[in-house]
């Protein structure tokens, strides 16, 4: 796959504005503030200005990505995408659904031709989305069906960890029934090949969990283990020479302290198997990335809130984690 250059500092990040009824205004204008304290890269937002000069922020409308880096320190650069009515926080309006995937496309489109090192993703309400056409499950999926469909795997990250589920938004009945050798292998492939290429890890190091208690006990708690996880894992092996792999591990034993020390990531079987861990380690500033693009993609680890949406009370740390991962993969790339 044809991977875009990112030239990292060279290069700002595209920040699309999310669902403009949500926290995603509030969160963006937090990051701004914190950009020479937080030393976030360069970003502009492809979104509506009034969002932002509601909120008191300094707004520089932008023609194109190249005037981003002379603002950034002192204006907070907007590409215009105009909502079709104004946004109320917490509530709601259709008619702008349109528009928050207007952002997507912009800020994807400018990634995809070089213009943007990647792109960061504010949350969206999928419910509106849907309504307004969106036929796929979420960002993740649209994202890789406009640039190309090549196959992805989402990446849960914080300080010190970093977990890949191999199945995500599925009952965990329906999980274990879509588990296969073929699926754990190829998330495994893409995991291997992002650390290596977008985090420059020359050897990666991960972990593979049990799908059952016990690494499931030679086969009395179930066969998974031996029938699914043990073949992917060979077939990872063979397909990377370079890598170090390990499994499958009773994933009781393989979030505590000790043991993060021994990886560079996780590949879980399951969604709740990757986030617990995850979020019960650092809640506040976990990043999503979609590995397997051919551009770079973050974005924060939590929803649109619109319960707290207005109320001036929404943690930015989680935005501002996921920008700094999207300009270290670019400079990551960069130095490739």
């Amino acid at each position: 796959m044809t991977r875009v250059a990112a030239s990292g500092g060279g290069l700002p990040l595209a920040l699309t504005m999310g669902e403009p009824a949500g926290i995603g205004p509030e969160i963006t204008l937090k990051a701004w503030l914190a950009r020479e304290a937080a030393t976030l890269p360069c970003f502009f937002v492809a979104g509506d200005p009034a969002l932002y000069r509601a909120l008191g922020a300094p707004v520089q409308e932008i023609e194109g990505t190249g005037e981003a880096a002379d603002i950034f320190l002192r204006a907070l650069p907007v590409l215009p995408v105009r909502l079709a009515e104004t946004a109320e926080p917490g509530r709601l309006a259709p008619a702008n659904a349109r528009a928050v995937l207007a952002a997507i496309d912009l800020a994807c489109d400018l990634a995809m031709r070089g213009e943007a090192a990647g792109m960061v993703t504010n949350p969206i309400h999928k419910g509106a989305l849907y309504e307004a056409g969106l036929e796929l499950p979420g960002h993740t999926e649209y994202l890789a069906a406009r640039t190309g469909g090549a196959p992805v795997a989402m990446m849960l990250s914080c300080p010190g960890l970093r977990v890949v589920p191999a199945t995500v938004h599925l009952s965990l009945k329906d999980a274990a029934a879509a588990l296969n050798t073929s699926l754990v292998a190829a998330q495994g492939m893409i995991l291997v090949r992002a650390l290596r290429d977008d985090f420059g890890i020359a050897r990666p190091r991960i972990a593979v969990a049990a799908l059952n208690p016990h690494a499931g006990e030679g086969g009395h708690l179930g066969r998974e283990e031996i029938e699914i996880i043990a073949p992917a894992i060979a077939a990872i092996r063979a397909a990377e020479p370079g890598v170090e792999i390990w499994g499958p591990a009773p994933a009781d034993t393989l979030f505590h302290a000790a043991a993060r020390e021994r990886y560079d990531a996780v590949l879980c079987m399951y969604h709740d198997q990757a986030l617990i861990p995850l979020k019960t380690i650092d809640f506040e500033h976990g990043v999503n990335t979609t590995l397997g693009l051919p551009i770079i993609r973050t974005s924060p680890d939590h929803g649109t809130a619109l319960d707290i949406a207005g109320r001036g009370i929404a943690h930015p740390g989680s935005l501002i984690a996921a920008l700094q991962a999207a300009g270290e993969m670019a400079r990551s790339q960069a130095r490739a």
